[in-house]
């Protein structure tokens, strides 16, 4: 496979209800072209805990899958507040959500560490009042 399978979501924010929907979408794509479960479950672990993240902190965004012979490539970008300290929200247990949010069961501070967990590779790009941008890879082989 030389070009990417290229799967894109659109993440409405705000909307616990379909929180999730993308992630649930790319485990039975995955699930189509064979993949293992094992990295089936990485990818949706990382997806579900990107998109959630958008829809409490970000208002939404969107979500592009490459599927690559070697690897996976996720990309989650949004246009929300951007992360003020990326190093602060990596640690496990640190959120800002808010006490609404935390009261629904979100907002536990295990987004971005659970999404460094189960990829092998993740890079985030945030400026502040502009967006994020997430970057994650999984190896495949």
């Amino acid at each position: 496979m030389s070009e990417p399978l290229i799967f894109h979501f659109d993440i409405n924010g705000d909307d616990f209800s379909t929180a999730g929907q993308a992630s649930v979408q790319i485990k039975k794509n995955l699930r189509q072209l064979g993949l293992s479960p094992e990295i089936i479950r990485r990818v949706s672990i990382a997806m579900y805990e990107g998109e959630i993240n958008m829809v409490i902190h970000a208002h939404g965004g969107t979500a592009d899958v490459k599927v690559f012979e070697n690897y996976i490539e996720i990309i989650l970008a949004d246009n929300g507040p951007g992360i003020k300290d990326i190093d602060l929200a990596m640690k496990e247990g640190y959120s800002t959500a808010s006490d609404t949010t935390r009261s629904l069961g979100f907002g536990a501070g295990m987004g971005l560490p659970n999404m460094k967990r189960y990829t092998d590779d993740i890079k985030i790009d945030s400026i502040l009042d502009v967006g994020t941008v997430v970057t994650m890879r999984i190896n495949i082989s």
